[in-house]
C-alpha cells in the first residue's frame, strides 16, 4: 500500500494528467533515496536524474511546443516534482529553472530569448537560476537594492542576492533589479538574465546545515555590463513580470514539500504495519494511527489548494492564482512539517538512523515554510488581500 493519490481521470485529474503521475512514480521509483543519499554523501549534483528527466520530456511539459516544450501548465510540471519527491529523489532545480525563469521568458521574452534558452532548459542541456533575495531586503520586494542604470545601449547592473540556488550548474541567472522611472525618479523592478561567467558577476557559497545537492549562494554584482537584449520582457511592466513567476515559484513548492511529505509517511506506514513490540503491529494502536491518519488528510487538503492554484494560473487568472498558490504553499509547508515530524516519531530511535533515511528531512521540511517566502509573510498577504484587514507595515 501507498500514500500515492488514487484520484482518477476527470475533476481532479485528466486520463493524460494520471499517466503522466504513473510515469514520473515509475521514473522517480527507479532512481529513489539511495540514489539521492548517495549524491549527498559524495557531495555531487544529480545530473544523471536530471539529465535523464529532460530526455524524457519532464522537464519541459509546462514550456510552449514551439520551443520543444510539451505544452501543457504548471499543473503538470507539480505533478513531475511531486512524485519525484515521493520517490525520495526531488529536483530543487525544477522550480527554479522551468517554473520561474522558463514561464518568465515564455511570457515576456523576445523569440531571440525564447529560442535561445527554453529548448535548453527543456530538455536537461541547460539551467538557469533566479535571484531575488537580498541580505537587508528579505521578503520585501519592494525594498530591493540591485540597480540597473543604462549606459548607451547596455545595462549596467550593481547589487547583491543571498540563497541564490544552484547558480553553480546553472548557465545564466535571471536577476531581479530596479531602474528608476526618468519621469517620477521612482524604482522599478525588471529582469535581466546574467551569463555565469559575466565580469563583476561573482558567486560566494552559503554554508547551510541543509543537506541538499543543490548549493546556495551569495552573488554580488559589480559593474555587471550587459547588452540591451539581457532584459526580458518591457521595462515598464513592473510587478506583473515578477508575479508571473513568483505565483508558479509557490505552486511548486507546494509540489516540493507534498512530494516530501508523501515519502515519509510512506516510509511511517511501512514501518507502523509491520514493526511489533507486543501483540499487534504498532499501527493498529490509535496513539501511532491517528497521527498518521490526520498527516493524510492534512497533505490530501493541501494538494487539493494545489491543485486549485495551478488551474487557476494555467487559465491566466493570475490575481486568482496568487491567492491561491500562497494558500497552497502555506498548507503544503505545514502538511509537510507535521508529516515529517509524526514520522520520525513513530520509527523512534530508528527515525534517526541513515538507513531510514528520515532525519535529514527534519530540516528540509523546514525550507517549506521559510522560502520562497515565510509563512507569516503569507498570513500577511490573506489578512490583507482576502480578509480586508488594515497594514501594520
Amino acid at each position: 500500500m501507498t500514500t500515492q493519490p488514487a484520484v482518477a481521470g476527470g475533476l481532479l485529474e485528466t486520463e493524460e494528467q494520471r499517466a503522466l503521475r504513473d510515469a514520473v512514480a515509475a521514473f522517480g521509483r527507479r532512481y529513489g533515496r539511495p540514489y539521492f543519499e548517495e549524491a549527498l554523501r559524495a557531495g555531487r549534483h544529480t545530473h544523471e536524474l536530471w539529465q535523464e528527466a529532460g530526455k524524457l520530456g519532464y522537464l519541459s511539459v509546462s514550456l510552449p511546443e514551439a520551443y520543444g516544450g510539451g505544452g501543457q501548465g504548471i499543473t503538470e510540471l507539480s505533478v513531475v516534482l511531486e512524485e519525484l519527491g515521493a520517490a525520495g529523489s526531488p529536483l530543487l532545480m525544477l522550480i527554479v529553472t522551468p517554473a520561474i525563469t522558463g514561464t518568465v521568458i515564455a511570457r515576456f521574452g523576445t523569440h531571440a530569448q525564447k529560442r535561445a534558452w527554453l529548448p535548453g532548459l527543456g530538455d536537461g542541456t541547460r539551467k538557469m537560476a533566479f535571484g531575488i533575495t537580498e541580505p537587508d531586503a528579505g521578503s520585501n520586494a519592494h525594498r530591493i537594492t540591485t540597480t540597473a542604470r543604462r549606459d548607451g545601449t547596455d545595462w549596467v547592473l550593481n547589487g547583491r542576492k543571498v540563497f541564490v540556488s544552484g547558480v553553480d550548474i546553472s548557465d545564466a541567472t535571471l536577476i531581479v533589479s530596479r531602474t528608476e522611472d526618468a519621469r517620477t525618479g521612482r524604482l522599478k523592478p525588471c529582469l535581466f538574465v546574467v551569463p555565469r561567467d559575466t565580469p563583476g558577476f561573482s558567486r560566494h557559497l552559503i554554508d547551510m546545515e541543509l543537506a541538499a545537492p543543490e548549493k546556495q549562494f551569495e552573488l554580488v554584482l559589480d559593474e555587471v555590463r550587459l547588452p540591451a537584449d539581457a532584459l526580458v520582457g518591457d521595462e515598464d511592466a513592473g510587478l506583473l513580470q515578477l508575479f508571473a513567476g513568483l505565483n508558479p515559484e509557490r505552486i511548486m513548492t507546494a509540489a516540493f514539500a507534498l512530494g516530501m511529505a508523501r515519502f515519509a509517511l510512506d516510509r511511517a506506514l511501512d514501518y507502523a504495519r509491520t514493526r511489533q513490540v507486543w501483540k499487534e503491529p504498532i499501527g493498529a494502536h490509535q496513539a501511532i494511527a491517528h497521527p498518521l491518519a490526520q498527516a493524510h488528510i492534512e497533505i490530501e487538503l493541501a494538494r487539493l489548494m494545489m491543485r486549485k492554484a495551478a488551474v487557476l494560473y494555467d487559465a491566466g487568472d493570475d490575481t486568482g492564482a496568487g491567492e491561491a498558490a500562497n494558500m497552497a504553499k502555506y498548507a503544503a509547508a505545514e502538511a509537510c512539517v507535521k508529516a515529517v515530524d509524526q514520522a520520525v516519531h513513530t520509527l523512534g530511535g530508528n527515525g534517526l538512523t541513515r538507513e531510514y533515511g528520515l532525519a535529514s528531512l527534519v530540516t528540509a521540511a523546514r525550507v517549506a515554510r521559510i522560502a520562497p517566502v515565510s509563512r507569516e509573510m503569507i498570513l500577511n498577504y490573506v489578512s490583507h488581500q482576502n480578509l480586508g484587514l488594515p497594514k501594520s507595515y
